[in-house]
């Protein structure tokens, strides 16, 4: 059987990317997915355009069960995963602490910390069985640095940055490799989902400066998960040019 990698977010940005660029290179992925219709017409173009085979799990990596329960579903040749991509993730308000919504708090944390830990958690076993694999932890620009007004945000990627050097330690024993891959400003639906559909605002995000694409991110893990058997990329970030870091990005004035 080919390798497999499973990719969690796989219905948009990044993960959508990840998915196409992993399937190219000949890999049979599991794919996960809140939206049933955009995992179906994912796998549905993957299948006819690369030779691999393709399971999507509608699930929320925010529900700790089900999460469980479907993974733990899945086939045994299927559980022999090569590379997990944790890519579900994101950033919801834009407020200083003392106006920010609890809710969206919650949903970040349980997103992006505890979404990621579900899933690491059965699959991890399933590489120590095994003694490999390669995990992948999408992390940001907001996992290095604290910008104003990122607050929770931020805290939830510092806390993958965390992660990712604790399960390089932990799963070192067993030969699986761990990689944080943090970019700067991508233009994926993340800045709509964090104004919660204004996509004004959203855009204007992007504006006046050539932003990274998914697929310059989707690209760079490729890289980082092909790279010889006895090398560990552990961390990596990666900017679009106009940007230094999370508070220098130039801009260009629009033309008259």
């Amino acid at each position: 059987m080919s390798k497999i990698a499973l990719i969690t977010g796989a219905t948009a940005g990044i993960g959508e990317a990840c998915t196409k660029r992993f399937a190219k290179e000949g890999y049979n992925l599991i794919v996960t997915g809140r939206r049933t219709e955009r995992l179906q017409k994912l796998a549905e173009e993957i299948t006819r355009t690369f030779s691999v085979k393709v399971v999507e799990l509608t699930l929320d990596v925010r529900d700790k069960l089900e999460v469980e329960r479907q993974l733990n579903q899945l086939p045994e040749e299927w559980k022999a995963v090569d590379v997990l991509i944790n890519n579900a993730g994101l950033s919801q308000g834009l407020e200083p602490i003392h106006q920010g919504s609890t809710d969206d708090w919650d949903t970040m944390i349980d997103t992006n910390i505890k979404g990621l830990l579900y899933v690491t958690k059965v699959v991890s076993n399933w590489m120590v069985g095994r003694k490999s694999g390669h995990i992948v932890n999408l992390g940001s620009i907001a996992g290095k640095e604290t910008y104003a007004n990122g607050n929770v945000y931020c805290a939830t990627k510092h806390a993958v940055d965390s992660l990712n050097k604790a399960m390089r330690i932990d799963l070192l024993p067993y030969g699986i490799k761990v990689s944080g891959i943090h970019p700067g400003a991508v233009e994926t639906e993340f800045s709509e989902v964090r104004f919660k559909g204004d996509t004004d605002r959203a855009r204007k995000v992007y504006e006046g400066f050539e932003p990274l694409a998914a697929e310059d991110i989707a690209d760079t893990i490729w890289f980082v998960v092909s790279r010889p058997a006895h090398v560990n990329i552990n961390d990596l970030l990666i900017m679009p040019v106009a940007q230094a870091n999370s508070s220098h990005l130039i801009r260009k004035e629009p033309s008259a």
